[in-house]
């Protein structure tokens, strides 16, 4: 008789879902004998912790818009692997995570340690990870872990997507499944089918209206873009029309930034440019992007404007539309459908040359091409020369992933992406320490893209020991560390008041080393581009360890000027 782990494997293999990421443990490590039997069609990649193994698991949906495994004991996946699930839960990233209640047999109601039945004495997995999936069921028979697997691939998979859980009790993954097995259980196929509502081609064509007939229209593009991977079609409809294009943080570089119509990514640390863009648009079209705070500029009256202002939301969640602002009028439907939609009633290009010189006219006045050259002690070099070496290096062939602190915050307000759908950022947490398990992950979804991150260095600490994941699984992505010794936007924010923000200096090229990866050094800015060029010529994974002015503050990349 077959087992439960061989059945939950086979089940997602059925299901399409071919790649996990673990550090086992317990529950899991019974569950690797079957993963071993179907190693031919299923990749298990073995990470150092769980917090690296959530968040691979999470950027490989992401990039796939397929569920990739997280799976790990029960106490861990809950707590340190909560990390890459809570992303995947904002994001809308698909994903689904296998774990376990570590419960010894039966002996979770007698306070076994590390338990997560939820029992007197023990923890609980299904408290732990229900508020932050869309789908958590907890299996005490092999029927339950089966179906409670399909149905996980099942949410984790639909609009919108993200995590899904399954917590199996330990004691069934290697009990066998009679047969026949009771509930009846019942190929994949089945469940998983799926057609999606299309959006209303009256409500389009009344779209399409408002914007042949708008003075200055702007299109606000989120992360539904993104997971849509539409946005150099976005991009042809806006260049045709002469739309001007702006974009939350999620979805930073959707479209190409050196785009005409391009005019960056909203909010306090984003560009002038795009906040102005959207404050000067008598009607603001937005796809697929919630309209939090966050990026316009923590509700900025002036920025948006409903009642003067004619809005027009479109989202995969009819819930979404008209969630922070009021709108005129909501579309339910995936963007991607929209912007195929539009393309096919077709815009007027009679404003475009119009529409397009007065983009080009306030990218001018606010400096959209321009970024400070600010000075840094010798030795050393500023973000402003990181995101200008970046800036030069970067062929619309790369992908670039990045952390959290002042390097991502220089970064988000003064890089330009030359291509659509390049940039990978935590979007829904903002979490140190995600930027480097990202790379690896994209790397392994992308093999022929060149891959890079730029992590400061107290989010790269968090995760280094992703580079023996690299050095295992044979990836070149390179690793720049803006390394200034501590927690810079922290260290920012308390001006004199230095208080818990200051590290020991740390030599990454010799941590690299020491983990079977490469290292380059950095102390002046006209060696930036050099060994950003150098280190992706010498393969493997290699850390360029760049020295950054303590000094070098994230201030300066900021937008609160009235608008």
């Amino acid at each position: 008789m077959p087992k439960t782990n061989e059945l939950v494997v086979d089940t997602l293999i059925e299901a399409g879902v071919t790649r996990a990421f673990t550090l086992p443990g317990l529950g899991i490590t019974w569950s690797l004998p079957a993963f071993y039997d179907r190693r031919d069609a299923f990749d298990v990649v073995l990470t150092r912790n769980e917090w690296i193994a959530s968040v691979m698991a999470q950027v490989t949906g992401r990039l796939t818009g397929r569920p990739a495994v997280l799976m790990g004991q029960g106490p861990w996946i809950t707590t340190i692997g909560g990390i890459g699930i809570l992303e995947a839960h904002f994001s809308g990233a698909p994903m689904v995570v296998l774990t376990e209640t570590s419960d010894y047999d039966g002996y979770g109601q007698h306070g076994v340690y590390q338990t997560m039945t939820g029992d007197y004495g023990g923890a609980d997995a299904m408290a732990s990870l229900k508020p932050i999936t869309k789908y958590c069921t907890y299996a005490t028979t092999p029927e339950e872990a089966v179906f409670g697997t399909q149905m996980a691939v099942k949410h984790a998979s639909l609009p919108r997507t993200g995590p899904a859980a399954v917590i199996m009790k330990t004691s069934i993954i290697r009990q066998e499944v009679p047969e026949p097995a009771k509930p009846v259980l019942y190929p994949s196929e089945g469940y998983l089918a799926y057609t999606p509502a299309r959006p209303d081609r009256a409500a389009m064509e009344r779209l399409a209206t408002l914007i042949d007939e708008a003075r200055c229209p702007a299109i606000v593009a989120g992360n539904g873009v993104l997971m849509s991977r539409t946005g150099r079609a976005l991009q042809d409809l806006a260049e045709q029309a002469g739309i001007a294009v702006a974009t939350s943080y999620n979805a930073k570089g959707a479209v190409a930034e050196t785009s005409d119509v391009a005019v960056g990514m909203l909010g306090t640390w984003g560009m002038p440019t795009a906040n102005r863009a959207v404050a000067a648009a008598d009607l603001v079209v937005i796809l697929g992007a919630s309209m939090g705070p966050d990026y316009t500029r923590f509700r900025d009256p002036e920025m948006i404007r409903p009642g003067e202002q004619t809005l027009v939301q479109i989202d995969v969640d009819p819930r979404n539309a008209g969630w922070v602002y009021p709108v005129d009028l909501a579309i339910t439907g995936d963007v991607g459908d929209a912007i195929a939609m539009l393309a096919d009633i077709g815009l007027s290009p009679r404003d475009r040359d119009r529409r397009v010189a007065a983009i080009r006219s306030l990218k001018e006045r606010t400096g959209y091409h321009e970024l400070a050259d600010l000075p840094s002690a010798q030795g050393t070099v500023h973000h402003t020369d990181i995101v200008r070496a970046l800036q030069d290096f970067l062929s619309p062939d790369d992908l670039l992933t990045l952390d959290a602190g002042a390097n991502r915050i220089w970064s988000t307000f003064g890089l330009r992406m030359p291509g659509a759908g390049q940039l990978l950022v935590p979007g829904g947490t903002g979490v140190m320490g995600w930027g480097g398990p990202a790379a690896a992950a994209a790397k392994l979804v992308h093999p022929e893209k060149r891959v890079t991150c730029l992590a400061g260095d107290g989010g790269f600490m968090m995760t280094l020991q992703v580079i023996g994941t690299c050095v295992q699984r044979d990836l070149s992505a390179v690793f720049l560390v803006s390394n200034n010794a501590g927690l810079g936007m922290v260290r920012d924010n308390l001006g004199d008041s230095r208080l818990a923000v200051d590290f020991a200096d740390v030599d990454f090229v010799t941590v690299a080393e020491g983990m079977g990866g490469k290292g380059l050094r950095v102390y002046h800015k006209d060696e930036i581009r050099d060994a950003l060029e150098e280190a992706h010529r010498m393969g493997g994974p290699v850390v360029i360890d760049a020295k950054v002015d303590v000094e070098a503050g994230h201030h300066g990349a900021v937008d609160n000027a009235p608008l």
